[in-house]
C-alpha cells in the first residue's frame, strides 16, 4: 500500500517527545537469610578472639563409696578461638555533569548508586559468610579475610570422599577452607544423619541453607511427601514446595539463599553464629579532584562462630 504524497509521518518529525517512563524496573536479589537470622556484636581488634566450652561426657557410673576421701576432677579447660575483620568497600564517583542533568525516575544518580551499593555490600558479606572460605590475617600488601561458615565446621560433617575438614588451628590462629570431596546426591538419608550429630552434640538446628536447586531437592523428601495433602472442596493444587521440615530434633526451616555454596547444605543454630563489627558502615566522602564527586561505603567486619559444634554440613552435593 502506497502513502500519499506529502502525508506527515511522526519517524520525520523533530518536536516529538520521547516516551521514557519514570519508572524503573529493578530487580535486586539481596536477601540475605543468613545474615539476618544471627546475632550481631563488635569487635575491638582486627584479630576477634572468643572461648569455646562444653561438658564432659556423661558417665553412668558415677557412684562412690560413702566416707570416701575423693580426688579432684580433671576439668577442661575452655578454648580459644579467633578469626580476623575483613574490610568491604563499595566506590561511587559521579560527575557534576551527570548530576545537574534531568534525569527519568531518579532526581540524584548518585543518591541512587550509593542506595545500590549499600545493598550489594549486604550481599558481598552474606556471599563471605556463607561460604567455604579460609580466615587470612592482615599484613602489609595483605587484606585481612574473615573465614566463611563453611570453612569453620569439624564437629558435625558429612562430606564426599576424599573430601576433608578445615576448621581452625590453634597454633596459627588461622580457620583453614574445607576440601571438597566427591560430589553425590543430597538426600533425607543424610540430612537426618546429621540433624541427630547436631542435637547429639547439643545444638539445635534451625535453618537449612542450600541453594535453590537443593531446596527443591528437598521438597521431594519421602517425609515430608507423606505429609502434604489437600482435603476437602479446595481447588487443585501442586504443592511442590516444603519451607519446615519437622524432624526427630525440632522443626528445621529450609532456607533457599543465592548467595551460598550451590553443593552444600549448611545446617545452622543461629545462636551460635554472630557478626562482629570493628568499623560500622558507614558512607564517606573522598577527596575531591575534579568534575565529579566520589562516596565510599565500607564496613570492616567479621564472621563469629561462637561454638561450630551447633552446627553442621552436608557436602559435597551434585
Amino acid at each position: 500500500m502506497t502513502v500519499p504524497t506529502n502525508t506527515i509521518q511522526n519517524i520525520s518529525r523533530v518536536g516529538v517527545r520521547e516516551d521514557l517512563s519514570n519508572k524503573i524496573a529493578e530487580l535486586f536479589p539481596d536477601d540475605t537469610p543468613f545474615l539476618n537470622a544471627i546475632g550481631t556484636g563488635k569487635c575491638t581488634a582486627t584479630k576477634t578472639e572468643w572461648q569455646t566450652d562444653g561438658l564432659a561426657a556423661a558417665n553412668p557410673n558415677n557412684a562412690q563409696i560413702q566416707g570416701d576421701d575423693l580426688a579432684n576432677d580433671v576439668r577442661a579447660n575452655t578454648a580459644r578461638v579467633s578469626t580476623y575483620t575483613q574490610i568491604s568497600t563499595k566506590v561511587v564517583g559521579v560527575s557534576s555533569t551527570v548530576e545537574a542533568t534531568n534525569k527519568a525516575g531518579r532526581k540524584s544518580e548518585l543518591a541512587r548508586e550509593i542506595m545500590k551499593a549499600g545493598r550489594e555490600l549486604r550481599t558481598d558479606m552474606e556471599a563471605r559468610a556463607c561460604g567455604n572460605f579460609a580466615s587470612i590475617a592482615p599484613a602489609a600488601g595483605t587484606a585481612g579475610q574473615t573465614a566463611g561458615a563453611l570453612a569453620w565446621l569439624t564437629s558435625n560433617t558429612s562430606r564426599g570422599a576424599t573430601g576433608a575438614n578445615g576448621g581452625f588451628n590453634s597454633g596459627t590462629g588461622v580457620v583453614a577452607a574445607a576440601t571438597n570431596g566427591t560430589q553425590r546426591a543430597y538426600s533425607e538419608t543424610l540430612l537426618k544423619t546429621m540433624l541427630q550429630s547436631i542435637w547429639a552434640k547439643g545444638g539445635n538446628p534451625r535453618m537449612v541453607i542450600t541453594a535453590g536447586g537443593q531446596k527443591q531437592t528437598a521438597a521431594g523428601f519421602t517425609g515430608l511427601a507423606q505429609a502434604r495433602r489437600e482435603t476437602g472442596n479446595k481447588k487443585a493444587t501442586i504443592i511442590a514446595g516444603a519451607d519446615i521440615y519437622v524432624s526427630d530434633f525440632g522443626e528445621v526451616q529450609f532456607v533457599p539463599s543465592r548467595f551460598c555454596s550451590a553443593r552444600d547444605a549448611l545446617i545452622v543454630d543461629p545462636e551460635y553464629w554472630e557478626v562482629g563489627t570493628l568499623d560500622p558502615l558507614a558512607v564517606q566522602d573522598l577527596a575531591k579532584t575534579g568534575l565529579s564527586t566520589r562516596k565510599m561505603l565500607s564496613v570492616e567486619w567479621a564472621l563469629k562462630c561462637l561454638n561450630e559444634a551447633a552446627s553442621g554440613v552436608v557436602a559435597d552435593l551434585s
